[in-house]
């Protein structure tokens, strides 16, 4: 299996848990009266897949972001430094100045 995609599927994988963690202390800590509201709706049980899903993509997506941004190259190269952009010299232009007499 490729690197990246091994990389991507061990990431979702540990946001799974996460988010499973995340849904458990929601439910059993009974927030904003949500455990209630589940036991006793008939779409209970969807809601706190749906839920689940959900976290799982957030944190997903929030975990797999912030491992790119902070991979590290292996080749040391210039230590991250930019080429220089290209800046035209500046130069001066002449304007009129029109006098308008004061009415």
């Amino acid at each position: 299996m490729p690197k990246h995609i091994r990389f991507i599927l061990r990431h979702a994988g540990i946001c799974a848990v996460i988010a499973f963690a995340f849904v458990a202390m929601l439910s059993g800590f009974n927030l904003a009266n949500l455990r209630h509201m589940v036991l006793n709706s008939a779409n209970g049980v969807l809601a706190v897949v749906m839920l689940y899903i959900f976290c799982t993509i957030t944190f997903g997506l929030a975990q797999i972001g912030y491992r790119i941004m902070t991979l590290s190259d292996d080749d040391k190269g210039d230590q991250g430094r930019r080429d220089r952009a290209f800046t035209p010299e500046m130069q001066p232009i002449p304007v009129r100045i029109r006098e308008d007499k004061p009415a």
